[in-house]
């Protein structure tokens, strides 16, 4: 069977046994902040487990998409080095609510696994909890497993916890043997050889955990299961390695292709980058973006391992990007949000690429510099480390260049180094969840948090619990209080009653649960009586105008940037909205006017907006878009606006697009690589805006003394003036200076027959170095200058190259890029004159003396 046929029998097999398919969550969270990623396929349960929210099924099925690389469940150092570790990988799991138990459980696993699919019962083992007799006992009785093959284990290997506290239950374990002498397997191996594969994990929550320590009983008992794909995969594919199925063969023979080498020649860089592409392409689709922070610190770490692990399959430019599509072509059966962003993904992917590769470049100018203080012939294991942790520099490449250069590596001293940077990373940068820890008071019972905020702004309610002090929190029977959430921000409003005057100052969601967060008078003797809800009208009114001209605004995107455009993020505020877009450059100014227009113009047509609540798939065949980072449950609502808009969206929306007035974008701006963001105003604050930027104009042009057309060429006339005599006055400094071109040539070294000009200059600003430079390529007849200033508190060099040498290759624009990585910057420009930055000051004449060498090794192959 293939991967897709595996997957598919596995769902198949529940569904038949009452289960119902629920899709995969996204890898980033939506509403568990104490998680990085998604990380197991009971995460999106978890409400459940804890008796928050009333399961939809009480049996269900699914293939969760999930992440594994920080915390507890870290696998990243095994990555690639074995054949079986991933940070990306898919649970399999089947679950019941307080259904089911551990005899189905125990016994539809082991049906699968050796009545459909045909495992090997000599290869199986179980592990089950020392203490849980029961399991024991079903495994031994309701199967026809050998009873050798059952062991116990204690609680590190089989009792599993949600955390310090709450649910936990023991466990069962299947492992496989993959070796090739079945006669060589024993007890001992289990949990302790490689040899042995855990294949699925049985977890029978049946326990409370205390803040005593002490364990409870449920009053619900629920199965929660996890299968790992990739090595399900592996073991019906009869492969030793998850790297050699059809799940990531596509990637490496790719990459084969692309780098023009044998993956069996040296497996491990494929390995890496294969897996790799594959957590960052689902973290992208999902909404993630590589930063220096949280999330996006751990998916620019994971890309830049793989671009490390690409150069040494002799990659020098950007790669990692091109394997996007292999990627979304082998998963869009299940997986379709590859392919549907993978422009997106790509842009995303590529530019980190491009950017690391300077990184990297730095690394290597870095390694020649370390060499000159290399004592004994080793290379220290503080030496590696720094380069590796300050320059990102791969100790497999330090370990091979060590080896070039006819040096050691002290690599225990590296992994001495490694481990105090793990200890003070886990003491400074936990995940840190931004939770509200609040004591709940209860009222009354049944459902709660039913929300009436679609057909009306006015309730009657009871509360079901509260919790008072400085702020007073709420939770309604019922609401028209809209929760924060999809972009939109919640509502404001009043809560009255007998001895109850509340303002609702804010309102979130707690799993499915509305919270309000309240001001005001609160009689706790009255917190059973009748309450009277109401929202702020007024402001609602503006955050529906917000809303909907965000569905305009990206329908118009689409239309004229193109069908790449996805929704990256959004705030609708009821003073403005904020749309975060994948796009790969600055949307250009006659496009933000196009795009403007036809929002507009939908505007003016005053079409009506259709909410309806349709199945997830339905929705999606009917050409709806979902966003980014949205959690769907199988009915969906679907807001369509005539033919020019259909979103998935649980929002708040005008009746009509007329009601919105008129739509103004007042900002466009970079939010990171392959993503911009657009501000934009509607209704009485966009007509406020543009009557002010009238008033400006209107000033403007009594100042200037001319009409509004002829504004921009006044304005120009006068920048011109500016810059003329802004030059002038540089031109005059320098005049009375004693340093000119012509002295700084005078005063110059040879290198060979070429005129070479090394010199550390007195410059205010980089438009007066530049200048200098100017003189200094008019006096130099055949060779290279380099001058170099502090201006601006900044180090700044300009670099000069004479014409003949530019005609036999020399180039300024190169040179200068060198040595603005030196300072810590950049630098580039033309062939024959250029600038270069940098960030740290004192660098600047250590750079000049690396000029020296540069220039040397340059001149002396011409």
């Amino acid at each position: 069977m293939n991967s897709k046929e595996i997957r598919k029998s596995f769902i198949k097999f529940f569904e038949n046994k009452g289960h119902h398919f629920l899709r995969s969550s996204p890898v980033l969270p939506i509403d568990d902040p104490t998680l990085l990623f998604t990380n197991a396929g009971m995460n999106q349960f978890k409400p459940i487990f804890l008796n928050e929210e009333t399961p939809p099924y009480l049996r269900v099925v699914n293939s969760q998409k999930c992440i594994r690389v920080s915390g507890k469940h870290n696998d990243l150092d095994e990555v690639g080095l074995d054949t079986y570790h991933h940070t990306f990988f898919e649970m399999l799991g089947n679950w019941s609510f307080g259904d089911y138990y551990k005899s189905e459980a125990i016994q539809w696993a082991w049906e699968l696994l050796t009545g459909i699919w045909k495992l090997d019962k000599n290869r199986i083992w179980v592990t089950v909890y020392e203490t849980d007799a029961e399991a024991f006992k079903i495994w031994e009785t309701e199967t026809d497993i050998d009873p050798a093959r059952i062991l116990k284990f204690g609680k590190k290997e089989n009792f599993w916890e949600m955390g310090p506290v709450g649910p936990c239950g023991p466990c069962s374990e299947i492992h496989y043997y993959m070796g090739n002498d079945l006669s060589q397997q024993a007890a001992e191996g289990i949990n302790s050889n490689s040899d042995y594969w855990e294949l699925w994990n049985l977890v029978f929550i049946q326990n409370n955990r205390l803040a005593d320590g002490s364990l409870s009983d449920l009053p619900e008992k629920h199965v929660d299961t996890g299968a790992g794909f990739e090595r399900l995969v592996s073991v019906l594919q009869n492969k030793n390695s998850n790297y050699e199925t059809d799940l990531f063969l596509p990637i490496i023979r790719k990459i084969e292709k692309l780098a023009g080498k044998s993956y069996k020649k040296n497996p491990v860089p494929f390995q890496v980058i294969a897996d790799h592409v594959r957590m960052l392409s689902f973290s992208i689709a999902d909404g993630g973006l590589p930063s220096n922070e949280g999330r996006g610190y751990v998916l620019r770490r994971i890309l830049r391992r793989a671009a490390r692990f690409g150069r040494m399959l002799g990659f020098q430019e950007p790669f990692i990007y091109k394997l996007v599509d292999t990627v979304g072509r082998k998963m869009s059966n299940v997986y379709p949000e590859i392919l549907e962003k993978q422009a997106h993904i790509e842009n995303v992917v590529k530019a980190e690429e491009i950017s690391f590769n300077g990184t990297l470049d730095r690394g290597l100018s870095h390694f020649e510099k370390m060499l000159k203080h290399v004592s004994g012939g080793i290379i220290s294991g503080k030496q590696a480390f720094k380069l590796y942790d300050t320059y990102g520099f791969p100790l497999d490449l330090t370990r091979l260049m060590a080896r070039e250069n006819n040096l050691e590596l002290d690599e225990n001293g590296f992994s001495i180094e490694m481990k105090t940077q793990k200890k003070k990373s886990q003491a400074a940068g936990k995940f840190n969840p931004d939770t509200l820890n609040i004591e709940w008071v209860i009222v009354s019972s049944g459902k709660n948090s039913i929300f009436k905020g679609y057909e009306t702004l006015t309730t009657k309610s009871k509360i079901r619990k509260y919790s008072s002090g400085q702020q007073i929190y709420l939770v309604l029977d019922q609401t028209p209080f809209y929760a924060e959430s999809g972009g939109q921000i919640g509502d404001r409003g009043n809560i009255m009653g007998k001895g109850i005057n509340l303002k609702v100052e804010k309102v979130f969601k707690d799993g499915e649960t509305f919270v309000h967060v309240c001001s005001g008078k609160f009689d706790i003797k009255q917190a059973d009586s009748i309450l009277n809800c109401r929202v702020d009208e007024e402001r609602r009114q503006t955050i529906r105008k917000n809303h909907t001209a965000t569905h305009l605004l990206q329908a118009a995107l689409r239309q004229v940037l193109g069908q790449h455009v996805q929704q990256a993020g959004s705030l609708v505020h009821p003073d403005y909205l904020r749309f975060d877009l994948t796009h790969f450059e600055k949307v250009k100014p006659e496009d933000l006017r196009q795009i403007e227009t036809l929002v507009n113009n939908a505007i003016l047509l005053n079409t009506n907006v259709n909410v309806s609540v349709k199945s997830f798939e339905s929705a999606k065949k009917d050409g709806a878009i979902a966003l980014f980072g949205e959690k769907y449950g199988n009915e969906v609502r679907v807001v369509s606006i005539g033919e020019y808009s259909k979103e998935l969206c649980g929002g708040t929306h005008v009746e009509r697009t007329g009601d919105i007035g008129i739509f103004k974008i007042i900002e466009e701006s970079s939010l990171a690589a392959g993503v911009r963001r657009l501000l934009a105003l509607t209704g009485p604050k966009a007509l406020e805006y543009i009557q002010d930027q009238a008033s400006i104009i209107g000033d403007l042009q009594l100042k200037l003394n001319c009409s509004r057309d002829e504004i921009s060429g006044r304005v120009e006339q006068i920048l011109k003036h500016g810059k003329k005599l802004e030059k002038d006055l540089i031109n005059n400094k320098i005049s009375d200076s004693k340093i000119d071109g012509k002295s700084l040539v005078s005063a110059s070294d040879t290198i060979g027959n070429f005129t070479v000009v090394i010199q550390k200059v007195k410059a205010n600003s980089l438009g007066e170095l530049k200048v200098l430079g100017d003189q200094l390529f008019a006096a130099i007849k055949s060779g290279i200058g380099v001058i170099g200033s502090q201006t601006e508190e900044k180090p700044a060099l300009v670099v000069v190259v004479s014409k003949n040498l530019v005609e036999k290759g020399v180039k300024a624009g190169e040179i200068a890029h060198k040595l603005g990585l030196e300072m810590g910057g950049g630098g580039g420009g033309k062939p024959h004159f250029a600038t270069a930055g940098g960030n740290d000051p004192k660098k600047l004449e250590s750079t000049l003396e690396a000029a020296h060498t540069l220039l040397k090794n340059i001149l002396k192959n011409l």
